[in-house]
């Protein structure tokens, strides 16, 4: 692994954290506690790009206090087009080094990662909290009215058995009319940079629209889709556009705030933060990637006002 840049958090100062090089937990070995002011204080999280920023945004309004690691598996993306093995292996991959970091929790910020590998990393890591998105089928199901529910999301997720076994739960209670997005997650991610790509706007918006018409008639009537789920943490980046497409009465669903408050509920089972400077204190986040630098940090200023600079990641 090999580290590009140090981050300095959102107000500018550095990070705290050690180089990836190092071969011991950020913090170092032997330290005290008093002296590991992100040792054990850390939440974990991962997606296999920028889409896991949308939970990342939602896990800071709902734990300001907290400090993340984000990982952008940008070298190995897509997952959704990907095998179960390929996505298995990674997410093993992302989890043992953010273990090796000493987080508190670990938050999987990718839908098709939840549902390839969540089983596997709980039962190897027993300890760790470990919290999944998965789509918002249920909090759909109890607000929409018509009970005609669209789902979108990546083939990895739709053709999951844990999707399956989520949506036959609900079978009695809604109707899902699920598309898969081929293309829209990685349309989003060439999409963050304008200037570097000045088609990419077009592309999702073309992407939303085709999808938004494979799925038929949204509105409030009976037989209409009156609820979306958007079941890729990429997809409430392309939020805009689709209200664009759809109007104002259809409902949006996304994990980000469900997420975000389980994983606070989940937080007492790990170690929490002492003292009264680390209960006041404004959180921060190291950003890594094994993808482009550039386009993790375009993102998470654009979208979470994040001035960190993300550093590169290669395993």
């Amino acid at each position: 692994m090999r580290c590009v840049k140090p981050v300095t958090s959102s107000r500018g100062r550095g990070s705290g954290f050690a180089s990836p090089q190092a071969q011991r937990p950020l913090g170092g070995q032997g330290a005290t506690r008093s002296e590991q002011p992100w040792g054990r204080f850390l939440i974990g999280v991962f997606d296999s790009g920028i889409g896991g920023l949308s939970v990342l945004k939602a896990l800071r309004a709902e734990l300001p206090h907290e400090n993340f690691i984000y990982i952008a598996d940008g070298g190995h993306a897509p997952y959704g087009e990907r095998d179960d093995a390929h996505v298995l292996a990674r997410s093993r991959a992302l989890t043992g080094y953010l273990v090796r970091q000493n987080i508190k929790a670990l938050v999987i910020a990718c839908n098709t990662a939840t549902a390839a590998a969540i089983d596997l990393l709980r039962a190897e890591h027993p300890g760790l909290p470990i919290i999944g998105v998965e789509p918002a089928l249920k909090p759909a199901a109890l607000l929409s009215r018509t009970r005609r529910i669209g789902v979108m999301a990546t083939r990895g997720t739709l053709g999951s058995a844990k999707f399956k076994l989520l949506r036959d739960s609900l079978a009695t209670q809604a109707e899902f009319v699920l598309q898969p997005c081929d293309g829209l997650a990685d349309a989003i991610e060439r999409g963050i940079d304008g200037k570097a790509d000045p088609g990419s706007a077009t592309e999702i918006i073309a992407a939303c629209a085709r999808h938004i018409r494979a799925m038929g008639l949204f509105g409030l009537k009976n037989g209409e889709i009156d609820t979306l789920v958007l079941g890729c943490t990429h997809y409430p980046f392309a939020s805009e556009h689709l209200r664009t497409l759809l109007g104002p009465d259809v409902q949006f669903m996304d994990t980000g705030a469900p997420v975000a408050r389980q994983t606070r509920l989940r937080l007492p089972a790990a170690e929490p933060q002492t003292g009264t400077a680390a209960a006041t204190a404004e959180g921060r986040v190291r950003l890594f990637t094994t993808g482009q630098p550039a386009a993790l940090q375009a993102a998470a200023q654009r979208w979470l006002q994040l001035g960190s600079t993300a550093e590169l990641l290669q395993f």
